[in-house]
Protein backbone atom coordinates (compact mmCIF):
# COMPACT_ATOMS: atom_id res chain seq x y z
CA UNK A 1 0.00 0.00 0.00
CA UNK A 2 1.37 3.39 -0.96
CA UNK A 3 2.22 5.90 1.72
CA UNK A 4 0.83 9.41 2.04
CA UNK A 5 4.06 11.02 0.83
CA UNK A 6 3.89 8.79 -2.22
CA UNK A 7 0.35 9.91 -2.93
CA UNK A 8 1.33 13.55 -2.60
CA UNK A 9 4.28 13.07 -4.90
CA UNK A 10 2.13 11.28 -7.44
CA UNK A 11 -0.41 14.09 -7.54
CA UNK A 12 2.33 16.66 -7.89
CA UNK A 13 3.99 14.78 -10.75
CA UNK A 14 0.78 13.98 -12.61
CA UNK A 15 -0.92 17.33 -12.26
CA UNK A 16 -3.64 18.11 -14.78
CA UNK A 17 -1.88 16.16 -17.50
CA UNK A 18 -2.09 12.77 -15.83
CA UNK A 19 -4.75 11.65 -18.33
CA UNK A 20 -2.49 12.56 -21.26
CA UNK A 21 0.36 10.58 -19.72
CA UNK A 22 -1.94 7.59 -19.34
CA UNK A 23 -3.14 7.79 -22.96
CA UNK A 24 0.37 7.97 -24.43
CA UNK A 25 1.69 5.14 -22.26
CA UNK A 26 -1.31 2.97 -23.06
CA UNK A 27 -0.85 3.56 -26.77
CA UNK A 28 2.73 2.33 -26.44
CA UNK A 29 1.62 -0.69 -24.47
CA UNK A 30 -0.94 -1.44 -27.17
CA UNK A 31 1.51 -1.30 -30.06
CA UNK A 32 4.45 -3.26 -28.63
CA UNK A 33 2.49 -6.48 -27.93
CA UNK A 34 0.85 -6.16 -31.35
CA UNK A 35 4.27 -5.95 -32.98
CA UNK A 36 5.39 -9.07 -31.12
CA UNK A 37 2.37 -11.32 -31.60
CA UNK A 38 1.70 -10.02 -35.11
CA UNK A 39 5.25 -10.70 -36.27
CA UNK A 40 5.01 -14.35 -35.28
CA UNK A 41 2.10 -14.80 -37.69
CA UNK A 42 4.18 -13.30 -40.50
CA UNK A 43 7.25 -15.54 -39.96
CA UNK A 44 6.38 -18.17 -42.61
CA UNK A 45 5.83 -15.48 -45.26
CA UNK A 46 9.01 -13.63 -44.23
CA UNK A 47 11.00 -16.85 -44.46
CA UNK A 48 9.65 -17.63 -47.92
CA UNK A 49 10.16 -14.07 -49.19
CA UNK A 50 13.71 -13.64 -47.87
CA UNK A 51 14.72 -17.29 -48.32
CA UNK A 52 15.50 -17.51 -44.60
CA UNK A 53 15.51 -20.52 -42.32
CA UNK A 54 16.35 -21.72 -38.84
CA UNK A 55 17.94 -19.38 -36.33
CA UNK A 56 18.20 -16.45 -38.75
CA UNK A 57 14.44 -16.42 -39.18
CA UNK A 58 13.69 -16.93 -35.47
CA UNK A 59 15.88 -13.95 -34.63
CA UNK A 60 13.25 -11.70 -36.19
CA UNK A 61 11.32 -12.36 -32.97
CA UNK A 62 14.04 -13.52 -30.55
CA UNK A 63 16.35 -10.59 -31.35
CA UNK A 64 13.60 -8.13 -30.47
CA UNK A 65 13.14 -9.73 -27.04
CA UNK A 66 16.88 -10.03 -26.45
CA UNK A 67 17.52 -6.35 -27.12
CA UNK A 68 14.50 -5.23 -25.12
CA UNK A 69 15.37 -7.31 -22.07
CA UNK A 70 19.04 -6.34 -22.15
CA UNK A 71 18.32 -2.60 -22.10
CA UNK A 72 15.18 -2.57 -19.95
CA UNK A 73 16.82 -2.23 -16.54
CA UNK A 74 19.24 0.44 -17.71
CA UNK A 75 16.42 2.39 -19.39
CA UNK A 76 14.40 2.38 -16.16
CA UNK A 77 17.27 3.68 -14.04
CA UNK A 78 18.22 6.32 -16.61
CA UNK A 79 14.62 7.50 -16.55
CA UNK A 80 14.85 8.08 -12.79
CA UNK A 81 18.01 10.13 -13.29
CA UNK A 82 17.49 12.04 -16.55
CA UNK A 83 13.73 12.09 -16.89
CA UNK A 84 11.25 9.32 -17.61
CA UNK A 85 9.56 11.24 -20.37
CA UNK A 86 12.93 11.86 -22.05
CA UNK A 87 13.72 8.13 -22.06
CA UNK A 88 10.22 7.36 -23.32
CA UNK A 89 10.71 9.82 -26.18
CA UNK A 90 14.10 8.36 -27.10
CA UNK A 91 12.71 4.85 -26.95
CA UNK A 92 9.76 5.73 -29.17
CA UNK A 93 12.12 7.29 -31.73
CA UNK A 94 14.37 4.22 -31.84
CA UNK A 95 11.41 1.87 -32.01
CA UNK A 96 9.87 3.78 -34.91
CA UNK A 97 13.16 3.97 -36.81
CA UNK A 98 13.86 0.26 -36.30
CA UNK A 99 10.37 -0.72 -37.40
CA UNK A 100 10.67 1.40 -40.55
CA UNK A 101 13.99 -0.28 -41.33
CA UNK A 102 12.28 -3.65 -40.80
CA UNK A 103 9.65 -2.79 -43.40
CA UNK A 104 12.35 -1.84 -45.92
CA UNK A 105 14.76 -4.74 -45.27
CA UNK A 106 15.53 -7.01 -48.24
CA UNK A 107 17.86 -9.45 -46.45
CA UNK A 108 17.21 -11.47 -43.32
CA UNK A 109 20.33 -10.13 -41.56
CA UNK A 110 19.22 -6.54 -42.18
CA UNK A 111 15.79 -7.41 -40.82
CA UNK A 112 17.33 -8.99 -37.73
CA UNK A 113 19.46 -5.87 -37.14
CA UNK A 114 16.42 -3.63 -37.53
CA UNK A 115 14.49 -5.73 -35.04
CA UNK A 116 17.34 -5.40 -32.54
CA UNK A 117 17.08 -1.61 -32.85
CA UNK A 118 13.33 -1.83 -32.36
CA UNK A 119 13.91 -3.88 -29.22
CA UNK A 120 16.22 -1.25 -27.75
CA UNK A 121 13.53 1.36 -28.37
CA UNK A 122 10.87 -0.88 -26.86
CA UNK A 123 12.95 -1.11 -23.69
CA UNK A 124 12.78 2.66 -23.28
CA UNK A 125 9.04 2.77 -23.90
CA UNK A 126 8.10 -0.08 -21.56
CA UNK A 127 10.43 0.75 -18.66
CA UNK A 128 9.73 4.48 -18.59
CA UNK A 129 6.02 4.05 -19.35
CA UNK A 130 5.39 1.90 -16.30
CA UNK A 131 7.48 4.12 -14.03
CA UNK A 132 5.66 7.25 -15.25
CA UNK A 133 2.33 5.72 -14.30
CA UNK A 134 3.67 4.56 -10.93
CA UNK A 135 4.92 8.09 -10.21
CA UNK A 136 1.64 9.66 -11.32
CA UNK A 137 -0.97 7.46 -9.65
CA UNK A 138 -1.20 5.82 -6.24
CA UNK A 139 -3.45 3.65 -4.08
CA UNK A 140 -6.65 2.29 -5.66
CA UNK A 141 -6.15 4.59 -8.64
CA UNK A 142 -2.78 2.98 -9.32
CA UNK A 143 -4.35 -0.48 -9.22
CA UNK A 144 -7.02 0.60 -11.72
CA UNK A 145 -4.45 2.26 -13.98
CA UNK A 146 -2.22 -0.81 -14.08
CA UNK A 147 -5.29 -2.93 -14.71
CA UNK A 148 -5.98 -0.74 -17.73
CA UNK A 149 -2.34 -1.24 -18.69
CA UNK A 150 -2.88 -4.98 -18.59
CA UNK A 151 -6.10 -4.65 -20.56
CA UNK A 152 -4.36 -2.60 -23.23
CA UNK A 153 -1.50 -5.07 -23.49
CA UNK A 154 -4.11 -7.80 -23.79
CA UNK A 155 -5.80 -5.88 -26.57
CA UNK A 156 -2.51 -5.72 -28.44
CA UNK A 157 -1.93 -9.43 -27.95
CA UNK A 158 -5.50 -10.21 -28.96
CA UNK A 159 -5.61 -8.26 -32.18
CA UNK A 160 -1.94 -8.41 -33.17
CA UNK A 161 -2.20 -11.80 -34.89
CA UNK A 162 -5.57 -11.00 -36.48
CA UNK A 163 -4.54 -7.54 -37.63
CA UNK A 164 -1.16 -8.67 -38.94
CA UNK A 165 -2.60 -11.84 -40.44
CA UNK A 166 -5.12 -9.88 -42.47
CA UNK A 167 -2.45 -7.45 -43.64
CA UNK A 168 -0.07 -10.29 -44.52
CA UNK A 169 -2.76 -12.02 -46.58
CA UNK A 170 -3.84 -8.81 -48.32
CA UNK A 171 -0.71 -6.64 -48.63
CA UNK A 172 2.28 -8.70 -47.48
CA UNK A 173 4.36 -8.76 -44.31
CA UNK A 174 5.99 -5.38 -44.93
CA UNK A 175 2.62 -3.68 -44.49
CA UNK A 176 2.45 -4.89 -40.89
CA UNK A 177 5.68 -3.11 -39.99
CA UNK A 178 4.58 0.07 -41.79
CA UNK A 179 1.40 0.14 -39.72
CA UNK A 180 3.46 0.00 -36.52
CA UNK A 181 5.64 2.82 -37.85
CA UNK A 182 2.57 5.04 -38.10
CA UNK A 183 1.55 4.34 -34.50
CA UNK A 184 5.12 4.82 -33.31
CA UNK A 185 5.13 8.29 -34.86
CA UNK A 186 1.95 9.17 -32.96
CA UNK A 187 3.50 8.00 -29.67
CA UNK A 188 6.62 10.02 -30.39
CA UNK A 189 4.57 13.17 -30.99
CA UNK A 190 2.49 12.55 -27.85
CA UNK A 191 5.52 12.35 -25.58
CA UNK A 192 6.31 15.99 -26.31
CA UNK A 193 3.10 17.01 -24.49
CA UNK A 194 3.65 14.92 -21.36
CA UNK A 195 4.98 16.27 -18.05
CA UNK A 196 8.48 15.24 -17.03
CA UNK A 197 9.14 13.01 -14.03
CA UNK A 198 12.47 12.11 -12.41
CA UNK A 199 14.08 11.44 -9.06
CA UNK A 200 14.61 14.44 -6.78
CA UNK A 201 18.34 13.85 -6.76
CA UNK A 202 20.39 12.86 -9.80
CA UNK A 203 23.55 11.09 -8.60
CA UNK A 204 26.37 10.05 -10.88
CA UNK A 205 25.41 7.53 -13.54
CA UNK A 206 26.61 3.98 -12.92
CA UNK A 207 28.27 3.61 -16.32
CA UNK A 208 30.29 0.53 -15.38
CA UNK A 209 27.19 -1.19 -14.07
CA UNK A 210 25.21 -0.33 -17.19
CA UNK A 211 27.93 -1.60 -19.53
CA UNK A 212 28.55 -4.88 -17.71
CA UNK A 213 24.83 -5.59 -17.32
CA UNK A 214 23.90 -4.94 -20.96
CA UNK A 215 26.85 -6.93 -22.31
CA UNK A 216 26.48 -9.75 -19.78
CA UNK A 217 22.75 -10.25 -20.22
CA UNK A 218 22.93 -9.98 -24.01
CA UNK A 219 25.71 -12.60 -24.15
CA UNK A 220 23.81 -14.87 -21.75
CA UNK A 221 20.68 -14.78 -23.90
CA UNK A 222 22.80 -15.23 -27.03
CA UNK A 223 24.39 -18.30 -25.44
CA UNK A 224 20.94 -19.73 -24.82
CA UNK A 225 20.01 -19.29 -28.48
CA UNK A 226 23.29 -20.82 -29.62
CA UNK A 227 22.96 -23.71 -27.19
CA UNK A 228 19.58 -24.65 -28.58
CA UNK A 229 20.95 -24.64 -32.13
CA UNK A 230 24.54 -25.93 -31.73
CA UNK A 231 24.40 -27.83 -28.45
CA UNK A 232 25.42 -26.82 -24.91
CA UNK A 233 29.04 -27.94 -25.30
CA UNK A 234 29.72 -26.32 -28.67
CA UNK A 235 32.37 -23.55 -28.72
CA UNK A 236 29.77 -21.16 -30.14
CA UNK A 237 27.79 -21.72 -26.93
CA UNK A 238 30.55 -22.01 -24.33
CA UNK A 239 32.43 -18.86 -25.33
CA UNK A 240 29.53 -16.38 -24.98
CA UNK A 241 28.31 -18.23 -21.87
CA UNK A 242 31.72 -17.88 -20.21
CA UNK A 243 31.99 -14.22 -21.12
CA UNK A 244 28.44 -13.63 -19.87
CA UNK A 245 29.21 -15.23 -16.51
CA UNK A 246 32.34 -13.11 -16.11
CA UNK A 247 30.52 -9.89 -17.02
CA UNK A 248 27.54 -10.56 -14.75
CA UNK A 249 29.89 -11.37 -11.87
CA UNK A 250 31.65 -8.08 -12.56
CA UNK A 251 28.25 -6.36 -12.57
CA UNK A 252 27.47 -7.71 -9.09
CA UNK A 253 30.80 -6.45 -7.78
CA UNK A 254 30.32 -3.04 -9.38
CA UNK A 255 26.85 -2.63 -7.87
CA UNK A 256 28.02 -3.61 -4.41
CA UNK A 257 30.89 -1.15 -4.64
CA UNK A 258 28.54 1.66 -5.68
CA UNK A 259 26.24 0.94 -2.73
CA UNK A 260 29.14 0.83 -0.24
CA UNK A 261 30.75 4.01 -1.51
CA UNK A 262 27.53 6.00 -1.70
CA UNK A 263 28.82 7.66 -4.86
CA UNK A 264 26.07 7.56 -7.41
CA UNK A 265 23.18 5.15 -7.59
CA UNK A 266 23.46 1.55 -8.81
CA UNK A 267 21.64 0.44 -11.94
CA UNK A 268 20.20 -2.36 -9.77
CA UNK A 269 20.36 -2.24 -5.99
CA UNK A 270 21.04 -5.88 -5.15
CA UNK A 271 19.43 -5.43 -1.75
CA UNK A 272 16.22 -5.85 -3.70
CA UNK A 273 16.59 -9.60 -3.19
CA UNK A 274 16.18 -9.18 0.56
CA UNK A 275 12.47 -8.51 0.16
CA UNK A 276 10.79 -11.89 -0.39
CA UNK A 277 7.48 -10.26 -1.34
CA UNK A 278 9.07 -8.26 -4.17
CA UNK A 279 10.78 -11.42 -5.38
CA UNK A 280 7.44 -13.18 -5.30
CA UNK A 281 5.98 -10.72 -7.78
CA UNK A 282 9.09 -11.05 -9.95
CA UNK A 283 8.70 -14.85 -9.99
CA UNK A 284 5.04 -14.39 -10.83
CA UNK A 285 5.89 -12.09 -13.74
CA UNK A 286 8.34 -14.70 -15.00
CA UNK A 287 5.66 -17.38 -14.78
CA UNK A 288 3.02 -15.37 -16.64
CA UNK A 289 5.44 -14.96 -19.54
CA UNK A 290 6.98 -18.44 -19.48
CA UNK A 291 3.62 -20.16 -19.61
CA UNK A 292 2.25 -18.27 -22.58
CA UNK A 293 5.08 -17.20 -24.88
CA UNK A 294 5.59 -20.52 -26.67
CA UNK A 295 1.94 -20.94 -27.55
CA UNK A 296 1.52 -17.33 -28.57
CA UNK A 297 4.58 -17.34 -30.81
CA UNK A 298 4.42 -20.74 -32.51
CA UNK A 299 0.82 -21.96 -32.55
CA UNK A 300 -0.09 -19.74 -35.56
CA UNK A 301 2.66 -21.29 -37.70
CA UNK A 302 1.62 -24.77 -36.63
CA UNK A 303 -1.96 -24.11 -37.65
CA UNK A 304 -0.89 -22.70 -41.01
CA UNK A 305 1.16 -25.81 -41.78
CA UNK A 306 -0.59 -28.70 -40.06
CA UNK A 307 -4.14 -27.49 -40.63
CA UNK A 308 -3.62 -25.49 -43.81
CA UNK A 309 -5.18 -22.31 -42.43
CA UNK A 310 -4.36 -18.85 -43.71
CA UNK A 311 -2.40 -16.33 -41.65
CA UNK A 312 -5.60 -14.41 -40.98
CA UNK A 313 -7.49 -17.48 -39.80
CA UNK A 314 -4.61 -18.53 -37.54
CA UNK A 315 -4.69 -15.07 -36.00
CA UNK A 316 -8.44 -15.33 -35.39
CA UNK A 317 -7.95 -18.69 -33.68
CA UNK A 318 -5.41 -17.13 -31.33
CA UNK A 319 -8.13 -14.74 -30.15
CA UNK A 320 -9.36 -17.63 -28.01
CA UNK A 321 -6.24 -17.16 -25.90
CA UNK A 322 -5.82 -13.41 -26.08
CA UNK A 323 -9.38 -12.13 -25.59
CA UNK A 324 -9.35 -13.18 -21.89
CA UNK A 325 -6.11 -11.22 -21.56
CA UNK A 326 -8.09 -8.22 -22.76
CA UNK A 327 -11.15 -8.77 -20.60
CA UNK A 328 -9.90 -10.00 -17.23
CA UNK A 329 -7.35 -7.44 -15.91
CA UNK A 330 -10.14 -5.08 -14.70
CA UNK A 331 -11.73 -8.00 -12.86
CA UNK A 332 -8.46 -8.78 -11.12
CA UNK A 333 -8.02 -5.15 -10.08
CA UNK A 334 -11.61 -4.98 -8.82
CA UNK A 335 -11.14 -8.09 -6.70
CA UNK A 336 -7.94 -6.71 -5.17
CA UNK A 337 -9.58 -3.37 -4.37
CA UNK A 338 -12.41 -5.27 -2.67
CA UNK A 339 -10.03 -7.14 -0.39
CA UNK A 340 -9.14 -10.35 -2.22
CA UNK A 341 -5.43 -11.04 -1.56
CA UNK A 342 -3.50 -10.30 -4.73
CA UNK A 343 -1.13 -13.20 -4.05
CA UNK A 344 -4.04 -15.65 -4.25
CA UNK A 345 -4.98 -14.37 -7.69
CA UNK A 346 -1.40 -14.68 -8.92
CA UNK A 347 -1.06 -18.28 -7.73
CA UNK A 348 -4.43 -19.10 -9.29
CA UNK A 349 -3.23 -17.56 -12.56
CA UNK A 350 -0.13 -19.75 -12.66
CA UNK A 351 -2.18 -22.87 -11.97
CA UNK A 352 -4.65 -21.98 -14.73
CA UNK A 353 -1.78 -21.53 -17.19
CA UNK A 354 -0.39 -24.92 -16.14
CA UNK A 355 -3.78 -26.54 -16.69
CA UNK A 356 -4.19 -24.88 -20.09
CA UNK A 357 -0.81 -26.08 -21.34
CA UNK A 358 -1.58 -29.62 -20.17
CA UNK A 359 -4.97 -29.49 -21.92
CA UNK A 360 -3.34 -28.28 -25.14
CA UNK A 361 -1.45 -31.58 -25.44
CA UNK A 362 -4.60 -32.78 -27.25
CA UNK A 363 -3.18 -30.84 -30.23
CA UNK A 364 -3.11 -32.76 -33.52
CA UNK A 365 -3.00 -31.98 -37.26
CA UNK A 366 -6.28 -30.58 -38.62
CA UNK A 367 -7.56 -29.88 -35.09
CA UNK A 368 -10.68 -27.67 -35.26
CA UNK A 369 -10.89 -24.33 -33.48
CA UNK A 370 -13.64 -25.68 -31.21
CA UNK A 371 -11.20 -28.23 -29.77
CA UNK A 372 -8.66 -25.47 -29.10
CA UNK A 373 -11.16 -23.24 -27.29
CA UNK A 374 -10.86 -24.88 -23.86
CA UNK A 375 -7.07 -24.89 -23.48
CA UNK A 376 -6.54 -21.47 -25.10
CA UNK A 377 -9.25 -19.79 -23.03
CA UNK A 378 -7.77 -21.34 -19.86
CA UNK A 379 -4.25 -20.08 -20.64
CA UNK A 380 -5.60 -16.64 -21.53
CA UNK A 381 -7.67 -16.45 -18.36
CA UNK A 382 -4.64 -17.29 -16.25
CA UNK A 383 -2.58 -14.53 -17.82
CA UNK A 384 -5.32 -11.92 -17.89
CA UNK A 385 -6.40 -12.30 -14.28
CA UNK A 386 -3.05 -11.11 -12.91
CA UNK A 387 -1.59 -9.11 -15.79
CA UNK A 388 -2.40 -5.74 -14.26
CA UNK A 389 -1.83 -6.79 -10.65
CA UNK A 390 1.86 -7.64 -10.76
CA UNK A 391 3.11 -4.16 -11.69
CA UNK A 392 0.86 -2.33 -9.24
CA UNK A 393 1.82 -4.58 -6.32
CA UNK A 394 5.55 -4.67 -7.06
CA UNK A 395 5.96 -0.94 -7.70
CA UNK A 396 3.98 -0.03 -4.58
CA UNK A 397 6.93 -1.40 -2.57
CA UNK A 398 9.47 1.16 -3.76
CA UNK A 399 9.95 4.84 -3.12
CA UNK A 400 8.72 7.25 -5.85
CA UNK A 401 12.27 8.22 -6.79
CA UNK A 402 13.16 4.63 -7.66
CA UNK A 403 10.13 3.30 -9.51
CA UNK A 404 12.07 3.49 -12.77
CA UNK A 405 14.69 1.03 -11.53
CA UNK A 406 12.01 -1.31 -10.18
CA UNK A 407 9.94 -1.07 -13.36
CA UNK A 408 13.04 -1.68 -15.45
CA UNK A 409 13.91 -4.76 -13.42
CA UNK A 410 10.37 -6.11 -13.73
CA UNK A 411 10.32 -5.61 -17.48
CA UNK A 412 13.84 -7.05 -17.80
CA UNK A 413 12.50 -10.25 -16.30
CA UNK A 414 9.59 -10.20 -18.73
CA UNK A 415 11.79 -9.56 -21.74
CA UNK A 416 14.35 -12.14 -20.73
CA UNK A 417 11.56 -14.66 -20.19
CA UNK A 418 10.24 -14.00 -23.67
CA UNK A 419 13.64 -14.39 -25.31
CA UNK A 420 14.50 -17.61 -23.46
CA UNK A 421 11.10 -19.22 -23.99
CA UNK A 422 10.98 -18.28 -27.66
CA UNK A 423 14.42 -19.78 -28.13
CA UNK A 424 13.77 -22.96 -26.17
CA UNK A 425 10.32 -23.60 -27.61
CA UNK A 426 11.33 -22.77 -31.16
CA UNK A 427 14.56 -24.75 -31.06
CA UNK A 428 12.78 -27.86 -29.84
CA UNK A 429 10.18 -27.65 -32.59
CA UNK A 430 12.70 -26.91 -35.34
CA UNK A 431 15.13 -29.59 -34.21
CA UNK A 432 12.42 -32.24 -34.17
CA UNK A 433 11.58 -31.61 -37.82
CA UNK A 434 15.10 -30.85 -39.09
CA UNK A 435 16.35 -34.16 -37.66
CA UNK A 436 14.15 -35.91 -40.23
CA UNK A 437 14.21 -33.59 -43.23
CA UNK A 438 17.71 -32.07 -42.96
CA UNK A 439 18.90 -28.51 -42.26
CA UNK A 440 18.45 -27.27 -45.83
CA UNK A 441 14.67 -27.40 -45.91
CA UNK A 442 13.08 -23.96 -46.17
CA UNK A 443 12.08 -22.23 -42.97
CA UNK A 444 8.44 -22.01 -44.00
CA UNK A 445 8.22 -25.81 -44.33
CA UNK A 446 10.14 -26.46 -41.11
CA UNK A 447 8.31 -24.03 -38.83
CA UNK A 448 4.90 -25.11 -40.09
CA UNK A 449 5.66 -28.83 -40.07
CA UNK A 450 4.83 -29.12 -43.74
CA UNK A 451 5.84 -31.79 -46.21
CA UNK A 452 4.39 -34.77 -44.33
CA UNK A 453 6.29 -34.03 -41.11
CA UNK A 454 3.39 -32.67 -39.07
CA UNK A 455 3.42 -35.78 -36.87
CA UNK A 456 7.00 -35.11 -35.71
CA UNK A 457 6.17 -31.46 -35.18
CA UNK A 458 3.10 -32.39 -33.11
CA UNK A 459 5.11 -34.81 -30.94
CA UNK A 460 7.65 -32.05 -30.21
CA UNK A 461 4.79 -29.73 -29.25
CA UNK A 462 3.53 -32.19 -26.67
CA UNK A 463 6.96 -32.55 -25.04
CA UNK A 464 7.26 -28.76 -24.83
CA UNK A 465 3.75 -28.34 -23.43
CA UNK A 466 4.25 -30.92 -20.68
CA UNK A 467 7.55 -29.26 -19.77
CA UNK A 468 5.83 -25.90 -19.43
CA UNK A 469 3.09 -27.49 -17.32
CA UNK A 470 5.64 -28.79 -14.82
CA UNK A 471 7.43 -25.45 -14.72
CA UNK A 472 4.18 -23.58 -14.01
CA UNK A 473 3.30 -25.89 -11.12
CA UNK A 474 6.72 -25.33 -9.55
CA UNK A 475 6.51 -21.55 -10.00
CA UNK A 476 3.05 -21.48 -8.43
CA UNK A 477 4.40 -23.22 -5.33
CA UNK A 478 7.41 -20.89 -5.12
CA UNK A 479 5.27 -17.79 -5.60
CA UNK A 480 2.89 -18.87 -2.85
CA UNK A 481 5.80 -19.37 -0.47
CA UNK A 482 7.42 -16.00 -1.22
CA UNK A 483 4.13 -14.10 -0.94
CA UNK A 484 2.82 -15.88 2.15
CA UNK A 485 1.85 -13.43 4.96
CA UNK A 486 5.01 -13.81 7.13
CA UNK A 487 7.13 -12.76 4.14
CA UNK A 488 5.11 -9.68 3.19
CA UNK A 489 6.65 -6.29 3.86
CA UNK A 490 5.02 -2.86 4.11
CA UNK A 491 5.89 -0.16 1.64
CA UNK A 492 8.95 1.92 2.61
CA UNK A 493 8.67 5.45 3.90
CA UNK A 494 9.48 8.06 1.31
CA UNK A 495 13.18 8.80 1.21
CA UNK A 496 14.26 5.45 2.65
CA UNK A 497 15.75 2.48 0.84
CA UNK A 498 12.96 0.24 -0.50
CA UNK A 499 15.13 -2.83 -0.03
CA UNK A 500 15.83 -2.72 3.70
CA UNK A 501 14.17 -5.48 5.69
CA UNK A 502 11.31 -4.29 7.87
CA UNK A 503 9.51 -5.98 10.70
Amino acid sequence: MATAPQASAAREVGGGRAALTLIVVLLGMLTLPMAMSGTTVALPRIGADLDASGAALQWVVVGYFLAASSFMLVAGSLGDLYGRRRILTTGAALYTAGTLASALAHHILLLDAARLLSGVGAAGVMASGGSLLAATFTGAARTRVFASLGTTAGLGLAFGPTFSGRLVDALGWRATFLSYVAVGAVILAGTRLMPESRADLAPRVDKAGAATFIAGLALALFAVTQGSASGPTAPATLLPATLAAALLLAFVRVERRVVRSGEGRPILDLRLARNPAFLGWIVGAFGLGAGTTGVLAFLPTYLQGASGTTAGTAGLTLLLMTVPVLALPPLGARLVNRGVPARHLLVLSLLLIAAGNAWLTTLHPDIPATALAGPLLTIGAGQGLSLGIVDAQALSMVAPSEVGMASGFLNTVRGGTGAVMLTAFGALLLTAVESRVGPDVSAARITAGAGGHAAAFTAAWKVALWSVTGLMAALAALTYRLLSPPARRPAPRAGTSPYTKTA
